[in-house]
Parts: structure tokens; C-alpha cells; sequence
């Protein structure tokens, strides 16, 4: 067996993926077909899909790097917090503003900024959001107090935000359908990766630096290779499905090419097919769009399961320790008093946290495993699901004592971790990037963001509360409703886009 490779051979060895063989390359098309384009042997037999180019990848592995960055940050804060607490005395209503401030600046980057990818294109926003990412970094590392401490951690979220819609729009218009969840997924599995490294940088550099000043260190850690990928995004292509949209047809075909340069070229002559007729005035895109009729079962379907989804994932990923705590009883083993006994306490409190949050990353393997295979919305239904027993199960530690009692914390928490990740955590990230069309894509992606990140506010707000006034059994099952409302609003609501090409939503 072998592929055809000549010029002529060309025009009739390879066909837009899914759909039968019309004409030459040189026909006019639209964008993802000649991204999904694919190779078809001598007798006849199709090749399920084309290679990644060395753009494709790039571009895929700088965004990855960005999702990355995010969970390393909010991650790292949780070590980082009862240091900053000591420096700067911190009373209890302002540790939890410290808890909430990144949270509320990814709500609002994600709202204010993210859409913002469908007025300047997607390529700025991603190079602005790393800029303004780093910048706040290097302020936090040097803040003077608490009141500027609170602002800089809140302009990470800032930047963290623009990032959730605009990296899934940099992927997913660049790569081909058939692999759209996978990739999409693979670079979001970054974050998982990005929260057990950020407890793991915490954890060593109090080992290597055991004062009060060692947050500080812990987030200057990340600036130098946020740096590097800043640099990097420089250098990618525009979304040719955002020029096109924007009706910029001759600069379409240009990046278009440059995604798809490999060797030998092919295809040699891209033209590409207008999504609007001359002279018709361009589709409106800015928020209220979301909610007319056309598009608002798409915005409240990637909207309410992903704030149900927050309030889980943010209540037990922030406050593990603090559960565990109050589940099991305080930590006695532990006598030293003052600085040496916080930064020993903080030492444990992030290896409990990493050996839970390990089965964030088994559960996001998963997704990136069955996204494609078994659908989002499937996963989504089941993981919330699965999130409910694994709450339920935690919830049953009253009625044990001793090693049952720990198992059963640790089993449900670690349940919990992997259905939310293969679930729902994983599946309103990439379904709110690809429910929407093209100009308001940005916008709605941006929106759900926000949307999910008002529970995990809320979550960072009210979690303390409700568990002293609750009780932990109680707080647990009032996270396992959230969950089973989250799957039934899933599935009544429920737009599956498995396989189903981007220029196709909205028509």
C-alpha cells in the first residue's frame, strides 16, 4: 500500500473527512474542510484522518501550557494561604476574600475579556491574556501588603479567565473534528496536571525555604517559563474561521495555509468559500445575542450544568483539609508551636491534598479516552453521577470510626475527583466551546465560564459557613442534589456535538 502523490493523483486521494469526494483542491470550500481533509489509499480505503501539522501542534501545546499555568496558580494558593495569613494577619473574613479573589477575576475575565476574541480576533487575546498574566505575578510575588495582595491575585484571574475561552477557540478551530474532544480535552487535562504540580512546588519550596516569605516564592517560580510561552504565541496563525467570519477572505487563505504547511504541500491553493452574501450586514456579537431564541438553549445548556458543576469541584478541591478536618477530628501528631508548626501543619495538609488530586488526572485521561467515542453528553450525565455517589459515600463516615471511617472519606473524595473530571468537568469546558457559532463563539464560550465560576465563588464564600453551621454529612448531600440536578438538566437540555464539524453550528 502506498498514497497517491502526485498533483493529479491529489485531486482524487483525498476528500473533506465525512463527506464523499467532490472536485479538485482548488474548488472553493470552507475552512474545516480543508482541515478535515483526508487521505484515501489506491483501492479505495479512506485514512480516518490526517496527521497534525507542526502548527497545529504549536498551537496546541501553548494553550496547554495556559491551562497549566492555571491549575499550578489556584492550586498553589491553597498551600500558599495560611503563609500569607501569618505574614499579614489575616483575620477569617479576609482569608476567604484571599480564597475568592482569583476565582472572582477568572468570572469576570472570562465575561469582560473572553468575548473580546470575537471583536479582535483569537490570537491577540491570546498573546494580551499571558502578558497580563505574568504581569500580575511578578506584582503578587512583591506585594506589600494585604489590600494589593487581594488586587493581583484578583488580575490572575483576570487573566486566567480570558483564557478559558479563548485556548479552546485557538484548538478546536485550528484541528480536525474527528479529533476535536481529545484535543481540546488533552490540553484542558493540563490544568489537573498544572493543581498536583502547583501542591507540588508549594510542598518543595517550603522544604527548601521554611519561612513565613516562601509564597512569595512559590508563585515567582512560574514566571520564567510563562515568559517562554508568551514568546511562543507570537508566533501562531489567526483562527481562519474568525477572519472569514469577519469577511477578511484573502487573510483567511493565508493562515489557513500556514496552519496547514507540511511536507510534501498540500494543498497547494486554498480558496475559500464566504459565510455571508455580499452586502448583508454582518451577524451581530455581543451578550445579548446569547439569549435569543435561536441560541439560548445553547447558553443555558453550557451555562447552568457547569455552575452546578463549580459548586462541587471548587467546595471539596479548596477545602479537602478543612473536610477532612472536621470529619475526622484535628491532627495531633503535631505539637510544634509557631512558624515551625504552621509551615510542618501546611507541609502535611499538601500531601494529603496531592494524593486525592491524583485522581483528577486518572479521571481527565479518561475523558480525553471517550470524549470522541462515547459522546459529551453522556459522560457529562454519567459523571455527575458518579460525582453524587462519591459524595454519598463520603457522607457516610458518621456512622464509622477508625480506619473505616478514613476509608470511606477518601474513597468517596477520591470517587468524586475522578467522575467530575471525566464528567462534568472535563465536558461543559468543551461543549461551551463548541454549542455556539462562530461570531458569538467567543462570547458564549466566555459566558459559561463566568456563569460556573458565580458557584465557585459562591462556593469559596459560603463553604466555611455552611460546613460549621451544617455539619459536614449534611453539607455533602446538599452537594449531592447539585450533582443530580446537574444531570438531569444535562440531558433535558442536551446538545451533542460528537464528531460534528464547527462551520456546520448555528446554520
Amino acid at each position: 500500500m502506498r498514497t497517491e502523490t502526485s498533483d493529479s493523483a491529489h485531486s482524487h486521494a483525498t476528500r473533506p473527512h465525512g463527506q464523499s469526494l467532490h472536485g479538485t483542491p482548488e474548488d472553493v470550500q470552507r475552512v474545516q474542510d480543508y482541515i478535515d481533509e483526508t487521505p484515501i489509499w489506491r483501492d479505495g480505503t479512506v485514512v480516518p484522518a490526517a496527521p497534525m501539522t507542526a502548527m497545529q501542534w504549536r498551537i496546541w501545546s501553548l494553550a496547554a501550557a495556559g491551562k497549566f499555568f492555571e491549575g499550578l496558580v489556584v492550586f498553589m494558593t491553597g498551600v500558599a494561604l495560611p503563609l500569607m495569613g501569618a505574614e499579614f494577619g489575616m483575620t477569617p473574613l479576609q482569608h476567604g476574600l484571599v480564597s475568592a479573589a482569583t476565582l472572582f477575576g477568572i468570572l469576570v475575565g472570562a465575561l469582560a475579556l473572553g468575548g473580546l476574541a470575537d471583536q479582535f480576533g483569537r490570537k491577540p487575546m491570546f498573546v494580551f491574556e499571558m502578558a497580563l498574566f505574568i504581569l500580575f505575578l511578578g506584582l503578587l510575588a512583591a506585594a506589600p501588603n494585604f489590600s494589593w495582595m487581594l488586587i493581583f491575585l484578583f488580575g490572575i484571574g483576570l487573566a486566567l479567565g480570558c483564557d478559558y475561552p479563548t485556548a479552546h477557540l485557538v484548538i478546536s478551530e485550528s484541528i480536525p473534528s474527528s479529533s476535536r474532544g481529545r484535543l481540546v480535552l488533552g490540553a484542558f487535562s493540563f490544568q489537573a496536571l498544572g493543581a498536583l504540580s502547583g501542591t507540588a512546588v508549594g510542598y518543595l519550596v517550603l522544604v527548601f525555604d521554611p519561612t513565613l516569605s516562601a509564597w512569595r516564592l512559590m508563585y515567582a517560580v512560574a514566571i520564567v517559563p510563562a515568559l517562554i510561552v508568551l514568546a511562543g504565541r507570537f508566533f501562531i496563525t489567526e483562527s481562519s474561521h474568525w477572519l472569514l467570519a469577519k469577511g477578511r477572505v484573502p487573510e483567511a487563505e493565508h493562515n489557513l495555509k500556514r496552519l496547514l504547511t507540511r511536507q510534501p504541500r498540500y494543498p497547494k491553493h486554498i480558496r475559500l468559500k464566504g459565510l455571508h452574501e455580499p452586502g448583508l450586514a454582518r451577524p451581530e456579537s455581543h451578550l445579548l445575542v446569547l439569549f435569543r431564541r435561536k441560541n439560548l438553549r445553547a447558553t443555558l445548556f453550557a451555562s447552568l450544568p457547569w455552575f452546578l458543576q463549580d459548586l462541587g469541584t471548587y467546595g471539596i478541591g479548596i477545602f479537602t483539609p478543612t473536610i477532612l478536618a472536621a470529619a475526622l477530628g484535628a491532627d495531633t501528631s503535631i505539637r510544634m508551636p509557631g512558624v515551625a508548626g504552621l509551615i510542618a501543619g501546611d507541609m502535611r495538609a499538601a500531601q494529603g491534598a496531592a494524593f486525592i488530586d491524583i485522581l483528577l488526572i486518572v479521571g481527565m485521561v479518561a475523558a480525553v479516552m471517550l470524549a470522541d467515542k462515547v459522546g459529551r453528553v453522556l459522560l457529562q450525565v454519567f459523571g455527575f453521577l458518579g460525582c453524587a455517589a462519591g459524595l454519598l459515600l463520603a457522607s457516610f463516615h458518621d456512622a464509622f470510626t477508625g480506619p473505616a471511617q478514613i476509608a470511606l472519606i477518601y474513597a468517596g473524595f477520591m470517587l468524586f475527583n475522578f467522575m467530575c473530571n471525566m464528567g462534568p468537568n472535563a465536558q461543559t469546558y468543551l461543549l461551551a466551546g463548541e454549542v455556539f457559532p462562530t461570531h458569538i463563539r467567543g462570547i458564549g464560550a466566555g459566558f459559561a465560564a463566568a456563569f460556573g465560576k458565580v458557584g465557585a465563588v459562591l462556593t469559596a464564600f459560603l463553604f466555611p459557613i455552611l460546613l460549621s453551621t451544617l455539619g459536614t454529612s449534611n453539607l455533602l448531600y446538599m452537594l449531592v442534589a447539585t450533582s443530580l440536578l446537574g444531570a438531569l438538566i444535562t440531558w433535558l437540555l442536551r446538545i451533542e456535538t460528537k464528531g460534528r464539524r464547527l462551520d456546520d453550528v448555528g446554520l
